[in-house]
């Protein structure tokens, strides 16, 4: 074995400790897996206007990882994404007045497709081998982590939907993460086009945001950085009508 693969295992061995290495949260006692936990003080938004459901097939959630520390070398930026989105999307005339519920089931997640990757460009051009993809899903969604099992997906929910000062449209949304909530603020885009509507954004986000903890190895040398970047793409087309169905 030469010096160079050892020191290239070794480096793969470490990235997979790094990706596992958030401890796990406590579930809290009373609540089923999967049963949502309303924040403190809030109060579920009425529906208005016309809903339309997500298109999973067409939409795409991604979530840009990056490596961090002084052995970043030894490990990979990653692409996270969900091409199995599911929801409703409530349209009222007025977009502040919008709301919705969305859902990504994790264990449909993928890491590192080439297509992706080679959208993304630049921090994303390096080659991942299937043996750090395979352990870099595996760690992600094992108990460590997100615990998918436990925890099978992460559901979006609008709290409010605002113009910030430059016009733009901002929605205040609840990410329910391993049955705790979260509050983060979404900036995004709309378009309505025969029929169809389409919603369209970028953030930056913290692993911290979302009550993960990064995990540093080897006195903070190799990391995974806490900032994240999250791109989406919803496509949506109205429900079908139907007596049964909740407005």
């Amino acid at each position: 074995m030469t010096a160079s693969f050892k020191i290239l295992r070794w480096g793969t061995v470490l990235l997979a400790l790094l990706l596992a290495g958030c401890p796990p949260h406590p579930v809290r006692p009373g609540k089923p897996p999967g049963e949502a936990v309303p924040a403190a003080g809030t109060r579920p938004t009425p529906h208005l206007g016309r809903p339309y459901d997500v298109v999973g097939s067409e939409s795409v959630l991604r979530v840009l990882v990056y490596r961090g520390g002084a052995l970043a070398k030894a490990g990979h930026n990653h692409v996270i994404a969900s091409h199995d989105l599911s929801g409703t999307i409530y349209v009222p005339e007025d977009a502040t007045g919008a709301t919705f519920e969305i859902k990504m089931p994790l264990a449909d997640l993928t890491v590192d497709e080439a297509s992706l990757r080679a959208q993304e460009g630049g921090d994303f051009s390096a080659e991942v081998p299937d043996s750090a993809r395979e352990g870099t899903r595996r760690n992600m969604l094992g108990q460590a982590l997100l615990n998918a099992q436990l925890f099978p997906e992460i559901v979006l929910r609008s709290e409010r939907i605002e113009r910030n000062a430059n016009g733009g449209l901002e929605a205040h949304v609840q990410a329910e993460v391993r049955q705790a909530p979260h509050s983060i603020v979404v900036p995004f885009q709309y378009e309505m086009q025969a029929g169809q509507l389409s919603v369209s954004g970028e953030l930056p986000l913290r692993q911290t945001d979302l009550g993960l903890t990064p995990f540093t190895a080897l006195l903070g040398a190799l990391q995974v950085e806490d900032q994240m970047r999250v791109k989406f793409h919803f496509v949506a087309r109205p429900a079908p009508t139907s007596s049964g169905r909740k407005r």
